[in-house]
């Protein structure tokens, strides 16, 4: 029996680590299609300024599998860093180490606030909150496992940022997911890990790619092409039609490449774009009722603004975060700090902005843009010390899953449409509509590859993975 075709839609980790994995076990023929004209989805990298910049602030935890940590280490060879993590919060207006370090706790934290956590603590036993509704949501989860004081000075605020939700209209599956720290004794653990001989291996410290994030990404579609795939790059899918393939139930691919129209007829279609975006390709249509699902489902969208700045360097962290209300950006990063490569006398600083493309800030100039930025740094005692030389901005419609109140629904009824369709797979971050790092994101393909055997999906399999990956909690 020949191999089974496999095409897999999109380029991201979750598309190019499963096109590396099928192809170096020969398990199927494979072609990555991808819109954009390099591969890496929001882990991606682009040049400005010339220097290798990332979309927004990533690392490569220790808590990658040890499988994939060893694949991206063979890949990448010396470029792969290791560094030490070296950020900090902006907290009641004074700046505290991130990861959180005992001696700067002690010397820097807020007096009221670290009383208000203190009281917090005595009386976690006693804490019992609902939402309205009844059912668990952000709010009523991390008020009762951290308490009043560390919700409403940063988790609350920076969700309103994050989000663009209150707390209380966020399900309580978006702080198990999202929320590593969730309660008194996981925070003390990631604060005594800073200690030296207390600390867990890898504490403390991240992977980087010397040449930038993307560079994972590259790496794993460079060696699947030499292992035979093929790359169609700017190129959009116009309709996926059901029929043809092993026993009539493969898929018609019909692909838009730059004017080139193409037609494939692969036996299996594997799908890491947004799950909602994918109900509009497949055809026949599916019913209203799914239709309506994807529609309900929120993705909140980044705004990434780049200020090139004529000096080497402009502070010595690799990442500032922001969650209090008077800044309107998240988080701002210093690649250079992250790979100590770039140009000499110039550096780049990479500015976050959650918003929806409602907004009106969606709309506004890079200038426009870089003035929010200067304006906002200038608030937190961060003042450019020159105007940049020149200012960027990416725009990325899909950067965080939104998990309101019963989101869940609405996610299990386009979950059961893509289990019902004939040897179509539905994976990866934006697949699985999930909050998840890159190495988890490499995990499903690395998962997704395993499931294939002698060109049968084994699909029991999958949903024992399907559990596992229910388990991620995102790495800060």
């Amino acid at each position: 029996m020949a191999d089974p075709h496999v095409v897999i839609l999109g380029a991201g980790p979750a598309g190019v680590g499963a096109a590396y994995k099928l192809r170096r076990r020969g398990l199927a023929r494979v072609t990555v299609i991808e819109q954009q004209s390099t591969v890496g989805g929001n882990a991606g990298s682009f040049e400005a300024g010339g220097q290798r910049l990332d979309y927004g602030s990533h690392r490569l935890h220790p808590a990658c599998d040890p499988e994939i940590l060893r694949d991206i280490r063979s890949l990448l060879g010396n470029d792969l860093l290791d560094r030490p993590r070296h950020g900090r919060i902006r907290l009641r207006g004074k700046w505290i180490h991130f990861p959180l370090k005992p001696l700067d706790l002690l010397l820097r934290l807020d007096r009221r606030f670290a009383a208000g956590t203190a009281l917090d603590i005595t009386t976690r036993k006693t804490r019992r909150h609902r939402s309205d509704s009844g059912e668990d949501s952000f709010a009523s989860v991390l008020m009762a496992s951290l308490g009043r004081t560390i919700c409403e000075e940063f988790y609350f605020p920076y969700a309103r940022k994050i989000w663009g939700r209150e707390p209380e209209e966020l399900s309580g599956i978006q702080a198990r997911r999202r929320v590593s720290a969730g309660s008194f004794g996981k925070l003390m653990r990631k604060v005594l890990s800073q200690i030296p001989g207390l600390n867990q291996r890898g504490a403390g410290r991240f992977f980087y790619p010397r040449n930038g994030y993307g560079e994972i990404s590259e790496a794993y579609a460079d060696a699947a092409r030499n292992l035979g795939a093929e790359f169609l790059l700017e190129a959009k899918v116009t309709a996926l039609q059901l029929g043809g393939g092993i026993g009539g139930r493969g898929w018609t691919v019909s692909v838009d490449q730059k004017g080139r129209l193409l037609s494939l007829d692969p036996d299996y279609v594997w799908s890491t774009i947004p799950i909602t975006l994918l109900t509009r390709l497949v055809c026949p249509a599916p019913e209203a009722r799914v239709l309506e699902a994807a529609s309900s489902m929120e993705y909140r969208a980044m705004l990434l603004i780049y200020l090139e700045l004529d000096e080497d360097r402009f502070t010595e962290y690799d990442a500032h975060y922001f969650p209090g209300a008077d800044i309107r950006i998240t988080r701002l990063s210093e690649p250079k700090n992250y790979s100590l490569n770039g140009r000499p006398g110039r550096t780049t600083l990479c500015a976050e902005l959650p918003c929806s493309p409602d907004d009106h800030w969606w709309k506004m100039s890079d200038y426009e843009l870089g003035t929010i930025v200067a304006e906002d740094l200038a608030r937190a005692g961060l003042p450019l010390r020159r105007n940049p030389v020149a200012v960027h901005a990416k725009r990325l419609r899909h950067a965080y899953p939104v998990y309101t109140n019963g989101y869940e629904k609405p996610f299990g009824i386009l979950a059961s449409w893509v289990e019902g369709l004939p040897n179509l797979l539905s994976y990866g971050r934006q697949g699985l509509f999930a909050h998840d790092n890159t190495h988890h994101a490499l995990f499903m393909a690395y998962s997704a590859a395993d499931c294939l055997t002698d060109g049968v999906f084994d699909h029991a399999k999958w949903e024992d993975y399907r559990r596992n990956f229910a388990t991620h909690v995102v790495e800060d």
